[in-house]
């Protein structure tokens, strides 16, 4: 399963089920994850096997979100019917699309820190599949598409949910908040995955499942996501598209929180207030 990863001081790392590599020493023109990104797109990037240097185990690693500096943060709210209904609302009939900023982003050896109680009293927290933007592209046909993704990652989304209830315009201050966007430790490249369809993703809280879904059952599919937002706007490298979670959990400082999609990996992280 071919991957790219940063190490917690910051390296790019290429790796597989065998190990990690610095991924300059597979290509030297490639100094950031970014960089590869277009070759991922393209079924070009290198392998741990063409690299100057010797593989380094998984576990002697530890990581940070892949990417440094994303661009473009979209979320997809209500993206499976069965989680609008949780919530007693209807389902949109096309993308429920919101942005959140990359100052919200975290890795996994970091940790969910609640906002103070007066700002919010109730975060939720849910499991995403988000998919990372390849190369530059607009109004891109469906049929396309996976030349465009270079790959794949597990995130864990936060919502104060009750800034929201307030009034469904407080929606970008309610996902902001520092911390509320969880990245796993590797983008895994989309030939790696295969068809998404029959894969499934998991909030996992406290390790109870608090809601799973198929990729099928969503009301857009990731890569009718990815043609929507490109007729809306030029999509670049390093643009992410989390696609929506089969539902939400409140959380409190002491819990532990776990997304799981399946091919893709998985992503935890402890909550303190």
């Amino acid at each position: 399963m071919t991957r790219l990863a940063r190490t917690i001081d910051g390296e790019p790392m290429l790796g597989d089920d065998d190990g990690f590599v610095p991924l300059s020493s597979a290509d030297p023109s490639l100094t950031k994850v970014k960089d590869a990104l277009p070759l991922a797109a393209a079924g070009d990037l290198p392998t741990p096997d063409e690299a100057s240097a010797r593989r380094i185990p998984e576990d002697k690693l530890s990581f940070t979100a892949p990417l440094n500096r994303p661009g473009k943060l979209w979320g997809i709210g209500l993206n499976y019917a069965d989680h609008a209904s949780d919530l007693n609302e209807d389902s949109p009939t096309e993308p429920a699309s919101f942005m959140k900023p990359a100052t919200a982003i975290i890795g996994p050896e970091s940790s969910i820190r609640l906002p103070p109680s007066d700002i919010t009293n109730h975060v939720t927290a849910e499991a995403e599949l988000a998919l990372v933007i390849g190369r530059t592209c607009s109004d891109v046909d469906e049929a396309e598409v996976e030349d465009v993704i270079a790959g794949y990652v597990p995130i864990i989304d936060m919502t104060a949910e009750d800034i929201l209830e307030r009034n469904p315009r407080f929606l970008t201050r309610s996902k902001s908040f520092d911390t509320f966007l969880m990245f796993g430790s590797s983008l895994v490249t989309t030939d790696q995955v295969g068809l998404l369809d029959e894969l499934s993703v998991r909030t996992i809280v406290n390790e109870e499942v608090a809601a799973e879904n198929r990729i099928r059952n969503m009301m857009t599919s990731p890569h009718e996501l990815v043609t929507f937002h490109s007729k809306i706007m030029t999509l670049e490298p390093g643009d992410v598209i989390s696609t929506g979670t089969p539902g939400a959990k409140r959380i409190i400082p002491g819990d532990s929180v776990k997304a799981e999609v399946e091919r893709v990996g998985t992503v935890s992280s402890d909550v303190v207030g």
